[in-house]
């Protein structure tokens, strides 16, 4: 039996972030990965797409080449090309990802728990006084007749021919990326959305906004519509305020969400779950349905698999939590990699009012900013959320060009605890988009 201090099972970005991070202060660290080091982040999501959203936006760029005074170009999209230039950015990472693990001992291939110290990989155990779970999660499928026919995120990356048509279940994170960018290489795009609006997390009036700028690019957007079953076609078959329709699409795409993958044998130990996921304290370590851990190892379990928070730099930070280097914390931005793009950190004005907190809200939007105009990106909105009475910055919503990097000032200030005049006070350079968030504090 091989012996170590600390054993981590999975390599996404919490896993082997984690396990740099504690090799780093002394520990001896095992890291168990059943594929590829980078996990889904890397090789099948966060990383992938945002190299296809590149060249969607390069393809916009080119149809609005007139614009720059440029004549038009006999462009045409070589869609495995796109894809190539993908897995090269893939693999150049996945390489460095095994550099920063020259301190730790991988292990390729399936972790399965014996007891919750001893985890066995192919014949072989290995036992450690703390474990972390952290295995990540696979896309999630309706229960519906057919839907085998769907394409999920993973296999759409793989796909060598573009569509002509494509029908993405499902608005959220996930479906509106896909969306935008299959729309920007001239793919007819459906979406059909269960909720009444896109994006269910984000704030209803910045998601209504990116709707309505999806519309205008072609992308037909279907809210409150409930899938049935898929047909051969394939056909998607929803019911939207009673009436029965279809959808037919040369792909479609089950963009629905991810579920927890939860190593096996775990669940014959006593661990207690939510759902599919395995429930935590706030320190990261699992909890027991006896409420009585065990007393010869700390399991700990960080990002998705605990479904507390299913985003990258979640995991990472709740691996840190787990190692005692950081507390906890719910400022946790958010973003959406669409055209334009989309990003939130903190509670939105919904949320805010079900709490019945008092706040003001400040708008401004990117039309009334110079360097918006000059970039030719017009279309956008950032809202902040203050505590009315304390100025207490409560939640930031943007919707627009570079929206992931702006909201970045605003999850700083409420990690700082900073007040909203802190922002207001600050000297923001000019001309830049960072002027838009200025803007739009509230006074």
């Amino acid at each position: 039996m091989e012996k170590s201090d600390l054993i981590i099972i999975g390599a996404g970005p919490g896993g082997y972030e984690t396990a740099v991070e504690a090799a780093a202060h002394g520990k001896t660290v095992t890291l168990i990965e059943r594929a590829q080091p980078g996990g889904t982040c890397l090789n099948r999501g966060c990383i992938t797409t945002k190299a296809l959203c590149r060249s969607a936006e390069v393809a916009m760029t080119l149809a609005e080449a007139a614009d720059y005074g440029f004549s038009a170009a006999n462009s045409v999209l070589d869609f495995p090309v796109v894809m190539q230039r993908k897995d090269r950015i893939v693999g150049e990472l996945r390489e460095g990802v095994a550099t920063l693990l020259k301190d730790v001992n991988v292990i390729n291939g399936e972790a399965r728990f014996k007891t919750p110290a001893i985890v066995e990989v192919d014949g072989q155990e290995y036992t450690a006084p703390e474990i972390i779970i952290a295995t990540g999660s696979a896309p999630a499928m309706l229960p519906i007749e057919s839907k085998e026919l769907c394409l999920t995120s993973d296999e759409i990356l793989s796909l060598d021919t573009l569509p002509k048509s494509l029908c993405v279940i499902g608005g959220g994170v996930i479906g509106m990326e896909f969306a935008s960018v299959f729309a920007a290489f001239g793919v007819e795009v459906t979406v059909v959305e269960y909720c009444k609006e896109i994006l269910p997390p984000f704030d209803a009036e910045i998601a209504k906004r990116l709707r309505m700028s999806l519309k205008r690019r072609g992308i037909n957007i279907i809210t409150g519509a409930e899938v049935k079953s898929i047909s051969a076609g394939p056909v998607v078959n929803y019911s939207v305020k009673g009436k029965e329709k279809t959808v037919e699409a040369e792909a479609v795409l089950m963009a629905v969400g991810r579920q927890p993958v939860v190593p096996e044998g775990l669940a014959d130990l006593g661990v207690k779950f939510n759902r599919r996921a395995i429930a935590v304290n706030d320190d990261m370590t699992v909890k027991f349905e006896d409420g009585k851990a065990p007393s010869d190892v700390k399991l700990y379990a960080i990002g998705d698999v605990n479904g507390r928070c299913m985003l990258a730099h979640a995991a990472t930070m709740h691996g840190k939590v787990a190692l005692g280097l950081t507390s906890l914390t719910d400022v946790i931005p958010s973003a959406v990699f669409t055209y334009p793009e989309c990003a939130m950190v903190g509670l939105t004005e919904e949320k805010c009012a079900e709490l019945g907190r008092n706040v003001k809200i400040g708008k401004a939007t990117f039309r009334a900013n110079g360097k918006a105009l000059a970039m030719g990106e017009p279309d956008g909105l950032v809202k902040v959320i203050a505590d009315a009475e304390t100025d207490e910055l409560l939640g930031c919503h943007i919707c627009g060009a570079h929206a992931a990097d702006l909201v970045q000032e605003i999850a700083t200030a409420m990690q700082a605890g900073l007040k909203a005049s802190a922002i207001s006070s600050t000297v923001h350079a000019h001309p830049t988009l960072g002027e838009v968030v200025l803007s739009a504090i509230p006074k």
